[in-house]
């Protein structure tokens, strides 16, 4: 299986903030990931500080 994590960089406050923004949602994300079962299909959307939707991640088969 593949864990694949997208997000666009280039639009509001990954924009303004790139460095920051991922930080925070690689820490998010990275602490949320005990509550999936990290099977294939398992996903959900990614939100920037402003709540704006940025990308997604997901569980796919390999």
């Amino acid at each position: 299986m593949k864990f694949v994590l997208e997000v666009t960089v280039d639009e509001g406050a990954l924009a303004r903030d790139p460095v920051g923004e991922l930080g925070r949602i690689l820490r998010y994300w990275g602490g949320n990931l005990k509550h999936y079962a990290l099977e294939a299909g398992d996903g959900s959307v990614i939100y920037d500080s402003a709540d704006a939707e940025v990308g997604r991640w997901r569980i796919v088969a390999s």
